[in-house]
């Protein structure tokens, strides 16, 4: 079975095309969810978290994500902070999550794919592109947001052109080439590829 990423800057669409994938029947691990099921679930996560950012993270045992975001997305060093506890109990799960799975191949869908270290251990990465202007209106939509909200967030990530060079595949989801196409070409790829392993 092949292990496979799937990355993108914010905005650019990663979760549209995992889904794709799922109707593939390819299953999908989605980083940034499990994170937040486990930031509210894993007891030791609750308790380093209540640690360095105080009682106020959880309300009622809940994780109180506003004040969290206030925190971390204006202070570099606490978003890397808050990265180094939550990466490592998210690339645990998702190794346990990989045993469980019998696909030909199967996926794992997260923004911070090289920044946490967890593309390690992966066979091939895909890389979701799309220009800065499109991105930036998906997420002001999606989140209602404003656009310095957003390209502050983009900060925090990495370069998407460094990102993308980084990939073994390109998705362009520029709104102007169809991912249909694209998402079953990778697919029937990866199919041929995890049959070879097998041979």
């Amino acid at each position: 079975m092949l292990k496979i990423g799937l990355t993108g800057g914010i905005g650019s669409g990663k979760s549209t095309i995992a889904k794709v994938f799922e109707v593939l029947e390819i299953p999908v691990y989605y980083a940034d969810k499990a994170a937040k099921e486990l930031m509210n679930k894993n007891e030791l996560l609750k308790q380093q978290l209540i640690f360095h950012f105080g009682e106020n993270t959880y309300i009622d045992g809940i994780l109180n994500r506003k004040y969290l975001g206030e925190i971390v997305f204006s202070n570099k060093e606490k978003l890397e902070l808050l990265n180094s506890l939550v990466h490592p109990a998210t690339i645990a799960d998702a190794a346990k999550w990989f045993q469980q799975q019998k696909a030909p191949y199967v996926i794992k869908e997260a923004a911070l794919l090289f920044e946490s270290g967890s593309a390690e251990g992966l066979d091939y990465v895909i890389g979701v592109s799309a220009p800065e202007t499109i991105r930036i209106k998906r997420v002001t939509d999606r989140d209602a947001v404003d656009a310095a909200e957003v390209k502050k967030r983009m900060y925090n990530q990495l370069d998407e052109t460094i990102k993308m060079k980084l990939c073994d595949f390109i998705i362009r989801n520029n709104e102007q080439e169809m991912i249909l196409p694209q998402v079953l070409h990778l697919h029937k790829e990866l199919i041929q590829r995890s049959e070879k392993l097998k041979g």
